[in-house]
């Protein structure tokens, strides 16, 4: 199923409806403010295997998640004050932060480090999708077979419309990664440089 939902004022009844499949344990794919991703509910163990599947992911390579706000990810991990302030500035933007994770995060998406990589992206369709939902969700980005990054969503519904439950189709979005900052010590380190700008870490 492949749902239009409006990039600038999504319209809530579709966004409901996809918020349904995410409660029944379902996969979405789904735009942010970098690549397309591939999600499911965070608790909902799984539902997270099978993404692992879909993206024939070693499971000793976690996922992130996206929260819907700054609150949201103090639940999720934990947030020195120098990284609140870093998160504050750049959010919601194209930055994944890896932190410490809370105990609140379930084990199956702990490797034996215990860190957890938390976007919050700048794109209306993901932050009202999460917030409606209540949870965060997984975020992976959407690749083909020959492992290259999809932009199209009607590609994206050919490609997985026997392994995922919707496609929101959001427009074609870019095809450059978030950048990627550590916070766990006491200074940010520049793990993936990408979109996001980095110059200032």
């Amino acid at each position: 199923m492949i749902l239009s939902i409006n990039a600038q004022n999504p319209q809530m009844r579709l966004l409901r409806q996809v918020v349904d499949i995410l409660e029944r344990g379902g996969i979405i794919i789904y735009p942010t403010d970098t690549v397309y991703g591939i999600g499911c509910d965070l608790f909902n163990k799984k539902a997270v295997e099978k993404i692992y599947e879909i993206k024939r992911r070693d499971r000793k390579q976690p996922f992130s998640f996206v929260c819907s706000d700054l609150s949201d990810i103090s639940k999720y991990a934990v947030v020195p004050t120098y990284a609140y302030k870093i998160m504050r500035h750049l959010l919601p933007g194209p930055y994944t932060f890896v932190m410490g994770a809370s105990r609140m995060v379930p084990k199956t998406l702990l490797p034996r480090r215990r860190e957890v990589g938390i976007r919050i992206p700048d794109n209306m369709i993901c932050l009202t999708l999460v917030r409606e939902f209540g949870r965060p969700v997984i975020s992976t980005s959407v690749k083909n077979a020959a492992g290259e990054i999809m932009t199209d969503p009607e590609e994206m519904e050919e490609e997985f419309k026997h392994r995922v439950d919707c496609v929101i189709d959001g427009g074609v979005v870019g095809d450059e990664l978030s950048s990627v900052v550590s916070l766990v010590e006491e200074t940010p380190q520049v793990i993936r440089a990408a979109k996001g700008d980095v110059s200032f870490f």
